[in-house]
């Protein structure tokens, strides 16, 4: 909205001719009436500009580059320390299980089992592929 909009200038001076014909007692109701009509125009670019900066929300939003939904990469440093702890907790209940049922033997076979399993993972961490590209290449 221009500062010298021509229709609220006519506007303008339409009513203060109007209040010069009328006389003081109307003024209150002119007043009220020129200011519902700059209340309108204010509404209406205001209403034009949201819109028009919601558009541009809208089509930067879309020209974005998104990532895929799905589930979450996962940190390879959880993957690294995660994944030991996970097998320490459940050493407890296997040790307990081996070391009841064989003794001494099975206490060793259940740890060499856990260590086993922890070198397994940590090896396929350091030898399985790298980058997506390298995934790729395999399928």
């Amino acid at each position: 909205m221009d500062a010298r909009d021509p229709e609220l200038t006519k506007e303008l001076s339409a009513t203060l001719q109007a209040r010069k014909d009328l006389g003081p007692e109307y003024e209150s109701e002119l007043v009220d009436s020129f200011m519902e009509k700059v209340t309108q125009r204010v509404d209406s670019h205001v209403e034009q500009r949201v819109r028009r900066e919601l558009a541009q929300q809208q089509t930067s939003f879309a020209r974005a580059d998104r990532r895929p939904i799905g589930p979450p990469e996962p940190n390879p440093r959880f993957a690294r320390y995660g994944f030991a702890g996970i097998t320490l907790v459940l050493a407890i209940p296997l040790s307990a299980i081996g070391a009841a049922n064989a003794g001494a033997t099975g206490l060793f076979i259940s740890w060499a089992g856990i260590v086993g399993v922890n070198v397994a993972q940590s090896m396929g961490s350091i030898f399985g592929p790298r980058s997506k590209q390298d995934k790729d290449d395999w399928s």
